[in-house]
């Protein structure tokens, strides 16, 4: 179920122009859905000036629904659009089924995902996190839980915890994932002692990221055509023309409108991309939607801080475009054109990771930041040379030498008065 606003003027048709983009929306929605294990039955799009603060759609609508639902034997209705814990309960009391929205169908596909206990720990948090302030009324909720998409992770018996419970297996879930990063951090102090470049793939979901990984390490994670077929992040090294010392990384795909509640949770795996010395930005070449996939992807980056990070966009599944369109992909130095499926393009696109991280030369520079700002001196301590470090009232001097996009890193983070490497 999808709920858009109309944008109408005085003379437009009653019913309105949907946004454009709509329709495509709704079909994410249903490979979501395909994706927890649902069967599709039907679907519906509702126009609307603005949401129904009680239903989101507005109560002939819910009747439409329910109506609709019965006829088709329905067992679960998904929402398009996250709901408030209210409209939650009147939709459920209202159509006397169970009633998912988009975030919770998300934190359902990474739960049935999610194989390493890392993996199982971030979610639970993420569920956990989202289910806290909808505790309240969820008394028919309840008794409705059991098989099928919608329960999987934490489950029945999490949902039973009263607010305190809740709270402390929040505490115990945070503490445990602080210890998976701390964990990480070593592995990546190791690699870099070794002097280890690390190259991350990134992009939408389905785009072919896991099946490019496999291609350029010659491994065998699981490639699959469903969403989020990869969520526990797998590290392999990558050979590369120059023989210098690299490492792959294949990461959770990305997608419109991810829930912050999965983003928090993820931290630990998602700074893999942060001490990324690359990054590769996979894209479905032949997705009639690739120019919104890129934006969301650009906009997730931007809100990790990694806009700076030095990219290369790869166009992935040239296989799928006529040879005409494959020319006008990557038309300059930061673009490469391949099939993971095929091996068309990746020697090139090896040559060119070779040839990008080898314009990261390592200069001495000089850095001012607060004495409190201790994510940026411990990103600088642990990727950087420091030579020497100056404490005076709140600020810290330091100078180091450092990888040039790390100085640019660094110096884009800290406020305009901070920005004082050479």
């Amino acid at each position: 179920m999808g709920w858009e606003p109309t944008r109408r003027s005085p003379s437009a048709p009653p019913d309105g122009n949907e946004r454009p983009g709509a329709e495509e929306t709704l079909e994410e929605l249903r490979e979501l859905a395909t994706s927890a294990g649902a069967s599709i039955v039907g679907y519906a799009l509702q126009r609307s000036p603005a949401p129904d603060p009680a239903t989101l759609v507005g109560r002939g609508k819910v009747e439409e629904i329910r109506a609709a639902a019965r006829d088709l034997r329905a067992d679960v209705v998904i929402f398009d659009h996250d709901l408030t814990p209210t409209q939650l309960r009147n939709l459920e009391s209202a159509l006397d089924l169970k009633v998912l929205d988009r975030t919770q169908l998300i934190l359902d596909i990474f739960a049935r995902r999610a194989r390493s206990r890392e993996g199982n720990l971030q979610v639970e948090l993420a569920q956990l996190n989202y289910l806290l302030p909808r505790l309240a009324g969820r008394g028919t909720l309840l008794s409705r839980l059991g098989g099928g998409i919608g329960t999987r992770g934490p489950g029945e018996q999490q949902l039973e915890f009263d607010r305190r419970r809740i709270r402390a297996r929040i505490r115990t879930l945070t503490e445990a994932i602080e210890r998976v990063r701390s964990q990480r951090a070593l592995h990546r102090d190791r690699r870099r002692a070794r002097q280890f470049h690390l190259v991350a793939l990134v992009g939408y979901t389905n785009a072919g990221k896991s099946t490019l990984f496999n291609a350029l390490t010659c491994s065998h994670v699981t490639a699959s055509s469903r969403l989020f077929a990869t969520l526990d992040p797998t590290v392999r090294a990558l050979a590369l023309p120059s023989r210098r010392p690299a490492l792959l990384s294949d990461t959770v795909g990305f997608i419109r409108r991810l829930p912050p509640h999965l983003v928090a949770a993820f931290r630990a795996t998602l700074e893999e991309l942060e001490v990324a010395s690359l990054l590769l930005h996979v894209t479905d070449a032949s997705h009639p939607q690739h120019e919104q996939q890129d934006a969301a992807v650009d906009a997730l980056l931007d809100s990790l801080r990694l806009s700076s990070t030095r990219r290369l966009h790869v166009w992935n599944k040239i296989d799928l475009l006529d040879r005409a369109e494959v020319k006008r992909r990557a038309p300059d130095s930061t673009e490469v054109a391949v099939s993971a499926r095929t091996g068309e393009g990746l020697e090139d696109l090896k040559r060119r990771i070779d040839e990008t991280l080898g314009d990261d030369p390592v200069v001495e520079a000089q850095f001012e930041f607060s004495s409190s700002d201790g994510r940026l001196l411990a990103l600088l301590y642990r990727w950087g040379e420091v030579l020497s470090t100056h404490y005076e009232d709140n600020r810290v001097r330091v100078r180091a030498r450092v990888p040039v996009s790390l100085r640019e890193r660094l110096q884009s983070h800290a406020p305009d008065s901070e920005k004082s490497g050479h």
